[in-house]
């Protein structure tokens, strides 16, 4: 067992749980930490470090929330084999050694990430979730080791339900849900539901992870022009489109919330035509900041024409992929008939984990707790914003983890991006979100700045550092005209 011999900074901007995660991810990741090798535990180093131990609980579920660390219940903590975390080197499956005739691939160093979809770290309640889970495990007991429902845990499909009804009016028995590996996944098991060969209209711009899974199961997208109010159903095709996929809630990337008669338009149009269904995906409505909650389009449709897609990513962590679908009734026979005999593809340990979390109240507390977080970080970075000459317009800020900026600077988007990078500053345009062949936005830079996993402190150095790539990316356009 290493000793950990870390040399903190008190005085240094940078917290002491980063300091501790960074210290043992990069003895990780050039190999003077080992796979398999155990750490000691955080009583231990808190002790040695003379530092609270919730400090060093905070850098150790970090690590393993990344997975550069395993927790073993009554074990400890380990090494993991990360070498997948940074692909295959020069056909080897093993990470690049470093110096001392080791060799290492120069990694990417970061400096601020404004990426959308960063949530935050450091508030999320540790101790209640490492209780949630042992208690999980010493529940199930021998159940444990067994085979887990297809559909994902009865009472954890039936917390769902309860949740889904009193925060987004959803109406969805337990039996009509579908727990699974992310969204991704369960788009592809409702392709084999629906069938092959079949047409989608999108949105555009939008999220492109949808896109290129529609486009990997060998559906046709079509995309489809937005305005103010969102996803035009006039422009939708007539000829044998049959999906519409949409985020009528709070839109990605632009922020657009649907108002009621669009959406009624748009149940209208799938209920003109046998075989039609909508599939709202309603990835972070959770964090909604201005005016009451949105009711969810589900909640809307009567006879049963709403897929209905949710996650638990933004609300409790990207890292244990669990999402949840919701099908009609006659869907859910071909389900059955088609796919029923599927294992699911999460565990029943972290099902119940997640279950005991919610059924015990603190992810409703989590949620407000987080909602007032993320409230303040916002605020924060539109006040920064506001006050910048390079920033035309500012939309999209009404709820989510990231704000829309549409610049007035005199350079293009990917000049701006790649000045950034070269600074350690990770950015996100818009040009990012369209679907191949659809008409992108023209003229000046917008980006989508994500706010979550970053401090206020942290905020304020980023844009001020964006300053100076602003700056830097007008006068690289400048020699280039």
């Amino acid at each position: 067992m290493n000793e950990l011999l870390i040399d903190l900074d008190v005085h240094a901007k940078t917290a002491l749980y980063e300091q501790i995660y960074e210290y043992i991810r990069t003895h990780i990741s050039d190999g003077r930490l080992s796979c398999g090798e155990r750490l000691p535990s955080t009583r231990l180093l808190a002790a040695n470090l003379q530092i609270s131990r919730s400090t060093v609980e905070a850098a150790y579920e970090q690590l393993v929330s990344e997975g550069y660390l395993e927790a073993r219940p009554g074990s400890g903590y380990y090494v993991c084999d990360v070498g997948a975390l940074y692909g295959v080197f020069k056909g080897h499956g093993a990470l690049p050694q470093a110096a001392g005739g080791k060799k290492q691939e120069a990694r990417e160093t970061i400096r601020y990430n404004f990426l959308p979809g960063q949530i935050d770290s450091v508030h999320f309640p540790y101790s209640v979730w490492r209780r949630v889970n042992k208690e999980a495990i010493l529940e199930m007991e021998r159940d444990m080791v067994q085979a887990g429902h297809p559909q994902g845990e009865y009472a954890f499909r039936r917390t769902i339900a309860d949740y889904l009804y009193q925060a987004r009016g959803a109406v969805c028995a337990p039996e009509r849900l579908i727990v699974g590996a992310g969204n991704e996944y369960l788009l592809q098991l409702l392709g084999q539901v629906i069938g092959p060969g079949r047409r989608v209209a999108m949105e555009s711009p939008t999220y492109l992870q949808a896109y290129e899974t529609f486009r990997n199961m060998g559906y046709e997208v079509d995309a489809v022009p937005m305005d103010g109010d969102g996803m035009l159903v006039s422009e939708i095709p007539q000829d044998g489109t049959c999906l519409a996929y949409v985020m009528p809630s709070h839109q990605f990337p632009l922020g657009t919330v649907m108002p009621l008669k669009r959406r009624l338009q748009l149940l209208a149009w799938a209920e003109e035509k046998e075989g039609r269904y909508i599939i709202e995906d309603d990835h972070d409505s959770e964090f909604r900041y201005k005016g009451k909650p949105i009711p969810s389009l589900q909640s809307l449709a009567g006879h049963g024409r709403v897929i209905y897609l949710g996650t638990f990513s933004n609300s409790i962590m990207p890292s244990i992929r669990i999402s949840y679908m919701a099908l009609p009734q006659e869907l859910m026979e071909a389900y059955h008939e088609k796919c029923g005999f599927y294992a699911s593809t999460v565990s029943k340990i972290q099902q119940m984990a997640v279950c005991r979390f919610m059924a015990g109240g603190y992810f409703g507390r989590h949620l407000n707790k987080m909602r007032g977080v993320y409230k303040e970080k916002r605020d924060h970075l539109i006040q920064l914003l506001r006050g910048r000459k390079w920033v035309k317009q500012i939309y999209g800020d009404h709820a989510g983890l990231h704000i829309v900026a549409e610049l007035s600077c005199a350079c293009t988007e990917r000049a701006l991006i790649a000045c950034a990078a070269e600074d350690g500053i990770k950015l996100q345009g818009m040009s990012d979100c369209y679907i191949a062949g659809a008409q992108a936005h023209g003229g000046r830079p917008v980006l989508l700045l994500g706010f979550g996993n970053l401090t206020e402190k942290e905020l304020s150095a980023g844009v001020e550092a964006l300053d100076q790539c602003v700056e830097k990316a007008e006068k690289m356009c400048e020699k280039i005209e």
